[in-house]
C-alpha cells in the first residue's frame, strides 16, 4: 500500500501521509502548521487570485496561519476567526454547526459580537486549508451572512475530492480522495 501522496503547491513539494476516514477512505494529511515555506507560499499565491475585499474569515483551527499571513502579506490589521468553542470574553455569540471529515463529531462555530460587527455590510473573503465536502464553508457562510457581511469570495489552498468541480470556490491545487490501497480515486 502507498503510504503517502507527493502534493505540489504554489511551487512547493511536499509529503502527505495517508490517513483512513474509514475502511475503504483515504485522505491525505495536509498540515500547514510548523510549516512557515509553505504556509508564506500558500498565503502569496491565493492574494494573487483573491477579490477585493475588506475583512477575512476563517475557522478555527487549521486555517489560522494561512490567514494570519494573508493579511500580514496584503497589510490588512485585522482578521476574523470563527471559534469551536465559546470563550469568556465573548458576547453577543453567533453560532453555527458543522460536520467536518477530519473531525469524528458535530461541532459548533462561534463568533463573537465584536467581530460580526466587523463584518457588517462589508465584502469578506472566507480562507480555509482545505474544501472538501464543504460543511465547514457552508457553516462560514451562515456565520457571515447573519453578521451582515457580503461574501465576495470563498478560497482555499486544496479542494479535496469533489470539491474540485465546485464553480463557487478558488484553489491552488486539487487532492485526491484515496483508496486502501493508496490509489487516487
Amino acid at each position: 500500500m502507498k503510504k503517502a501522496y507527493t502534493l505540489r503547491v504554489a511551487g512547493l513539494e511536499r509529503q502527505l501521509p495517508l490517513c483512513p476516514l474509514n475502511e475503504k477512505l483515504y485522505i491525505g494529511a495536509f498540515i500547514m502548521f510548523g510549516d512557515v515555506e509553505l504556509t508564506c507560499a500558500c498565503a502569496r499565491e491565493l492574494l494573487k487570485i483573491a477579490p477585493e475585499h475588506d475583512v477575512m474569515i476563517t475557522s478555527e483551527s487549521k486555517g489560522i496561519p494561512l490567514i494570519y499571513e494573508m493579511a500580514r502579506q496584503a497589510g490588512e490589521n485585522h482578521y476574523v476567526v470563527a471559534r469551536k468553542m465559546q470563550k469568556l470574553y465573548m458576547s453577543d455569540i453567533i453560532s453555527c454547526e458543522v460536520n467536518s471529515i477530519t473531525t469524528a463529531k458535530k461541532q459548533t462555530l462561534y463568533l463573537d459580537g465584536k467581530d460580526a460587527a466587523s463584518m457588517r455590510g462589508k465584502r469578506v473573503l472566507i480562507v480555509d486549508d482545505v474544501i472538501s465536502t464543504g460543511d465547514s464553508l457552508r457553516a462560514l457562510e451562515e456565520l457571515v451572512e447573519r453578521a451582515g457581511g457580503h461574501i465576495v469570495g470563498k478560497m482555499a489552498v486544496l479542494a479535496e475530492g469533489d470539491a474540485r468541480d465546485r464553480k463557487d470556490i478558488q484553489y491552488l491545487a486539487v487532492l485526491p480522495l484515496f483508496n486502501a490501497e493508496g490509489e487516487e480515486i
